[in-house]
């Protein structure tokens, strides 16, 4: 039997041919193998399994290396960013198992990598708070892990200050996910002034670096003690203005801060939206807008619709009058679940980890451009 085809890496078709013809279709009987036969199987396989820890370990190796080591070898600075940032990436595709991103500590990966969130270049910085986030996405042994490495920190000074706002934005996506269903991790962002930053941030003239902190800021909400802090330093009018933004993902997350802070009944919740009338004009103003948009317009709008109509009824009593002309729930939708669709948690859930997420299936919101490889092909039990 060949054991190398032509290109001298193993015979796949020659396998294949073996497989159906040793009963591996299930028609025939299987038979004992030969000893020459096993072996050349089993170097096959391991010809094309990838050692996954192995890697992340040289991984590892190199991120722990001194810059004047790398400049030795033709690192330099100017070429520094290409080269990391194909390493970070192939690291960030074994971290999206959850047991890969659990090893990254024990393998002495973890301390190197949140390094780099103090890295010079903002491009590795960007994409080491990339990588950070899909470590602590749905895992909270990871999340600890970050927390008793001080990793909050260095994600909290970029996402207040950095100049560069992609590792701004960045930073602001590992918080996110470093702090949800984290108590030791919210606290800490509270003790960090985290909700000032988000403040800043929900200023900034950039609609990603908006929308990614109205979705945390959303979510924050559900809790009573980040709602007070939200009030207490004007959240609540930064919603009602950027809910008339230009940008509809923008006005989607606004105006699903609203709805949290309009369905809080209690008697301290009560001045949460304190400036009504403006309030008011913004949502007559959407509805006008909505209701001059054309069919596809009209359906790339469908959760704005049903946010709007669902923060009227729930400041004033009745339904919109987006209700009235038909505009909430158009032929052929679906009515609209009660509340309607979170946007809050979109933008936070790498491809694999999502699967683990205890909600709905969330939509991606991924920077990863056209050109990325594809992951290698792993082969073994």
């Amino acid at each position: 039997m060949a054991k190398d085809g032509a290109g001298g890496g193993p015979d796949w078709n020659g396998l294949l041919k073996w497989s159906l013809a040793h009963g591996s279709d299930g028609t025939n009987p299987p038979r004992a193998l030969s000893e020459e036969d096993r072996k050349w199987f089993m170097e096959a396989m391991q010809a094309n399994t990838v050692d996954v820890v192995g890697r992340m370990k040289e991984i590892a190796q190199v991120m722990k290396t001194p810059d004047d080591v790398l400049q030795s070898h033709g690192v330099t600075p100017e070429n520094i960013e290409g080269t990391f940032s194909d390493m970070l990436d192939e690291l960030q595709e074994h971290v999206e198992s959850i047991d890969m991103a659990n090893d990254l500590h024990s393998i002495g990966g973890l301390d190197p990598l949140l390094g780099y969130l103090k890295n010079s270049n903002a491009g590795i910085r960007a994409k080491a708070a990339e990588v950070v986030s899909t470590v602590v996405q749905n895992n909270p042994k990871s999340q600890q892990l970050v927390m008793e490495s001080n990793g909050l920190e260095p994600l909290l000074t970029n996402f207040r200050s950095d100049p560069s706002t992609t590792a701004r934005t960045k930073a602001l996506g590992a918080i996110s996910s470093l702090i949800r269903n984290n108590q030791s991790g919210l606290a800490a962002f509270r003790l960090g002034n985290g909700h000032a930053a988000l403040k800043d941030a929900l200023g900034s003239d950039d609609a990603r670096l908006q929308r990614k902190a109205l979705h945390l800021t959303q979510y924050l909400l559900n809790n009573k003690a980040d709602r007070n802090v939200a009030t207490e330093i004007g959240l609540p009018n930064q919603l009602i203005h950027l809910a008339s933004s230009d940008d509809s993902g923008v006005r989607e997350a606004a105006l699903g801060g609203l709805l949290e802070l309009a369905r809080d009944k209690t008697p301290a919740a009560r001045n949460a939206l304190p400036d009504q009338d403006k309030l008011k004009d913004v949502l007559k103003s959407r509805i006008e807008g909505i209701s001059t948009m054309d069919a596809d317009d009209l359906q790339a709008a469908r959760e704005e619709r049903q946010l709007v109509d669902s923060l009227w009824k729930e400041c004033y009593g009745e339904p919109s009058s987006l209700r009235e002309k038909g505009l909430v729930v158009l032929p052929g939708e679906d009515a609209p679940q009660q509340p309607p669709p979170d946007v809050a948690g979109k933008m936070f859930e790498p491809p694999l980890r999502a699967w683990a997420a205890p909600r709905p299936a969330p939509a991606e919101d991924s920077d990863s451009g056209s050109g990325k490889k594809d992951p290698p092909l792993l082969l073994g039990p």
